[in-house]
């Protein structure tokens, strides 16, 4: 069976049996799982039982669906604790209706300073732990309402601030005799980190000293441990802070991941003659540091996930940034057809297209691919379409503008940051083309019969943002009547299949060549084909694409 659970959002805690082989999400009601927000699309996900595995795929939602933090492109398998988020749902993927399996086995064992006994006991998650044959009866049923106690505290928590200290108070209320009680957490050093405290009596403002002999061998050995008298225990003698401290009683649980790795401990002790704790109570605390485990790993899931939201939320708006310095549609010029696209490969993108219409009738046709990706491409493209559309409006010719170009983003860009560049100047009535290119891909030329040829690329200069001084030099091309021009960056003929393929140079030109001369088709098909080509596998690069024909 498998298993869909909420663990970010509204109604956190619920959870659906995946028993069909679909299961769709969104906000419909005849949807199998329901999403109240209206970001959702009405059909927004489906899950798909194929061959006894699960796979995601999103349904052309509006606001897209994310796996582990990766917006989902065609079909995705799912494994084991795998995140999956739409609008403000958070949902996490399992094989076992309880969550993720254990992955850890706790041995609780029980020295008195008289003399060593053991018994076993499972990290919760393993039932086999309460059915075991000859338990005691007011130990299960202690245990049990020690487990009920917690869960109903813990309804409806995931902070981790709030979650730990309602811990400490039900674990006062379920042991009277409790004087003292903290949760420790190991930091990156190793070290034992405080960070939650309760004394029942805190009156005078004595010191709390906590001993880290007892917790570091607890959460090393992944062992609980119990002591009826810890001043007295043989085993840790020579602890100064034990000493200080005057402990008495003393039960100490070790705090265990998903991954079954300790990442703290539990401790309730006493430091008077108040009482002791027993065996039965060392079972009972186990239980409870299992809740406080998994308590642990909801409340790290759900501050993953808020941090993930707030990431997405930033890049879409460097998204929204980005395409707003990007062409509504192509331009209308009398005897040209254009055709563009564009595809990045992830939130934000680093190529870029511009037409510039020019006062003297000429148009800049620009394709430019910045390499870096995130929020950095947003703030270098968005200074990348001013200082371009300043320098074309202001310089004499297209090598000028792009030398001045260069100089002015090599005082602002990164050392290890670069923009590649094609400018193609139009002019339209007498079909000439001047272009200057920056490192980038060499355009193509596609005349009438089949021929095609590079361009420029004897001429080609340094990437933009490498050398400081470079003199770009330009290349006139007269475009016949029939002639198709297409500029495109490296992800178009870089674009790799599952089976690690790259689509090349040399496929695309074939399929040109095999077209009409319109540019609508062509570039449509091309797109298409690469599509085809690297099918539900993710793109490693953006793609941009600019075709334009003389008629």
């Amino acid at each position: 069976m498998a298993y869909l659970k909420l663990v970010g959002g509204a109604d956190s805690g619920q959870t659906w049996e995946l028993t069909g082989p679909r299961c769709v999400l969104g906000r419909h009601p005849d949807c199998d799982i329901s999403i109240d927000h209206l970001d959702a699309s009405r059909h927004h996900a489906q899950l798909v039982l194929v061959g006894g595995d699960f796979f995601l795929e999103d349904l052309h939602s509006r606001n897209g669906t994310w796996l582990n933090g990766q917006r989902v492109a065609g079909r995705q398998k799912l494994s084991e604790g795998d995140s999956i988020r739409i609008s403000e749902s958070v949902f996490e993927f399992s094989r076992a209706s309880s969550g993720r399996a254990p992955k850890a086995t706790t041995s609780v064992l029980i020295e008195y300073p008289e003399g060593p006994s053991e018994v076993r006991a499972v990290v919760p998650g393993d039932a086999s732990s309460s059915r075991r044959p000859g338990r005691p009866a007011s130990l299960l049923e202690a245990e049990i309402n020690a487990t009920w106690e917690i869960t109903r505290s813990l309804r409806g928590i995931l902070a981790m601030d709030e979650a730990f200290p309602q811990i400490l108070d039900t674990l006062f209320k379920i042991f009277p005799a409790a004087e003292r009680g903290f949760i420790v957490f190991r930091g990156e050093d190793g070290a034992v980190v405080p960070r939650w405290l309760k004394v029942r009596d805190a009156g005078g403002g004595r010191e709390v000293q906590i001993s880290t002999t007892i917790v570091n061998r607890v959460m090393d050995s992944q062992q609980a441990v119990l002591s009826a008298d810890a001043a007295g225990d043989f085993r840790f003698r020579g602890s100064q802070s034990l000493s200080e401290v005057a402990i008495r009683s003393v039960m100490c649980a070790p705090l265990i991941d998903a991954d079954g790795r300790s990442f703290g401990a539990l401790e309730i002790d006493t430091v008077t003659d108040r009482g002791r704790f027993n065996e039965e109570s060392l079972h009972v605390l186990v239980a409870v540091a299992a809740q406080a485990s998994m308590a642990f790993d909801h409340a790290r899931l759900y501050e993953t996930a808020l941090r993930q939201r707030d990431t997405v939320r930033d890049l879409e708006l460097a998204d929204q940034i980005q395409r707003s310095f990007l062409p509504v549609s192509p331009p209308q010029v009398a005897g040209y057809r254009f055709f563009d696209y564009y595809r990045p490969a992830s939130y934000v993108g680093g190529d870029f297209y511009n037409y510039l219409s020019l006062p003297d009738g000429r148009l800049a046709v620009v394709v430019a691919d910045v390499v870096v990706h995130g929020l950095a491409a947003a703030m270098l493209t968005s200074k990348f379409a001013t200082e371009v559309r300043y320098q074309l409006l202001t310089a004499g010719r297209p090598g000028e503008a792009v030398s001045r170009l260069n100089r002015a983003l090599s005082e602002t860009i990164g050392e290890s940051h670069f923009i590649t560049l094609v400018l193609v100047m139009l002019h339209p009535e007498s079909g000439n083309m001047t272009l200057v290119n920056a490192g980038h891909p060499a355009p193509i030329l596609f005349q009438p019969g089949g021929r095609n040829a590079d361009i420029g690329t004897e001429e080609s200069g340094f990437p933009l943002g490498v050398v400081n001084d470079t003199v770009y030099e330009e290349c006139s091309v007269q475009v016949p009547p029939g002639g198709v021009v297409m500029v495109y960056t490296d992800g178009i003929k870089d674009a790799m299949n599952a089976e690690k393929q790259v689509y090349g140079l040399s496929r695309l030109r074939r399929l040109v060549e095999a077209a009409s001369g319109d540019p609508l088709p062509i570039g449509q098909r091309i797109v298409d084909d690469v599509r085809q080509f690297i099918g539900s596998h993710p793109p490693a690069d953006d793609m941009c694409l600019v075709c334009f024909q003389r008629e």
